[in-house]
Formats: structure tokens, C-alpha cells, sequence
């Protein structure tokens, strides 16, 4: 593992229940874990963007990869989500990478709003 590839920070945000003064529930996300990544797309490319037609398009499937820690371990596909460079990114997958406990890649989909 590269980790002067890590050049990204990340923050991996979690889905939490909160209910307010008169019992009323609503979800929130609240900041988890702040950490380095390596970002790659779905065609193995350091960047998220390529151009095609002469546009800049980009993709909207990415992948991070961090340094295995007990608070990334925890990390799973329903509860959480990653934000990074103002946008918002659904975590689809988690690969463990032959469970060596040396790093976690995420497969994730940009959140279209």
C-alpha cells in the first residue's frame, strides 16, 4: 500500500435517530471518522473526471481506500456515507482486500439531489 497516494481527506458520516422535545424522530448524519484516502473510479484511474466530446464528465462511481482502524472496521454499507469535495457519496460496497487488515476499499455512487 502506497500511502503517499493518500492525498484526499475524507469523512465518513453516520446515520443517527434523534428525537426532539415532543418524542418526534428524524434521521441526521453525524461526523464519524475523518481520515486519508485514495481515490480511484470504476476504470482503475486516480481521477474522478474524463473527457469525452471535449466535456469534462464525471463518473459516478468511485472508490476510497483507507487504512484499516477499528473505527473504519465499523464502517458498513446502511449506516454510513462518505463526503468528500462537496459531494455526497452512498457506500455500495466494502472490499477488505483479502482481509489482511492493512486497508478497506469503498465502492460508492455519487448522491444525485
Amino acid at each position: 500500500m502506497d500511502v503517499a497516494a493518500m492525498n484526499v481527506r475524507i469523512m465518513f458520516q453516520k446515520n443517527d435517530v434523534v428525537s426532539d422535545a415532543i418524542g418526534n424522530r428524524r434521521n441526521t448524519w453525524a461526523d464519524y471518522y475523518s481520515c486519508h484516502a485514495t481515490i480511484s473510479d470504476s476504470q482503475g484511474k486516480s481521477s474522478a473526471e474524463s473527457e469525452a466530446a471535449g466535456q469534462t464528465t464525471e463518473h459516478p462511481d468511485i472508490s476510497f481506500t483507507v487504512r484499516f482502524c477499528r473505527k473504519v472496521k465499523a464502517v458498513d454499507t446502511t449506516g454510513f456515507r462518505i463526503l468528500w469535495d462537496g459531494g455526497i457519496y452512498d457506500i455500495l460496497k466494502i472490499d477488505h482486500l483479502n482481509y489482511k487488515k492493512r486497508a478497506l476499499k469503498f465502492k460508492c455512487e455519487k448522491v444525485r439531489r
